[in-house]
């Protein structure tokens, strides 16, 4: 990769498949932070594998709506001009068409939100540490993004 501002996102089904109608990826490309550079994969999953997910990594036996796994290069770094991969992003698909639903949005709309949201934590944000700096910041980029 070159000194360029590139963030790449594909996005996937809970198979790896990618998705034929991708609303995610073009869009988080546009309206993420200018330090988001590299490679994201976001898999959209059923709240069962969300579920598991939790479980296994976080110890939470619970379905959550969404997962961010930073990517960490043997040794911590990668070689000079590859790409960098900054990790993947689980979205449960029940939980996002619930929260879609009662905030009287399109599902288009809260993927897109969860997204952004997995790929501020990829980028090192933590909502439960920084006084509400993730909280504005995100607000920003959905703004940013046509998202209310």
């Amino acid at each position: 990769m070159t000194g360029d501002r590139v963030l790449r996102v594909v996005a996937t089904d809970g198979r790896g498949r990618p998705l034929a109608a991708d609303a995610v990826g073009p869009w988080l490309e546009r309206c993420a932070p200018r330090a988001a550079r590299g490679d994201v994969a976001v898999a959209l999953v059923g709240d069962r594998k969300m579920r598991a997910l939790n479980q296994r990594y976080r110890g939470i036996d619970r379905a959550t709506d969404v997962l961010a796994f930073p990517a960490a290069p043997a040794g911590g770094r990668a070689p000079r001009g590859a790409p960098r991969g900054l990790g993947h992003i689980g979205i449960a698909t029940g939980g996002a068409r619930r929260q879609a639903r009662d905030a009287g949005e399109p599902l288009e709309t809260e993927l897109r939100r969860l997204a952004l949201h997995g790929l501020l934590h990829l980028l090192g944000y933590d909502h439960t540490r920084d006084d509400g700096e993730m909280v504005r910041f995100e607000r920003r980029l959905r703004k940013k993004g046509g998202i209310a």
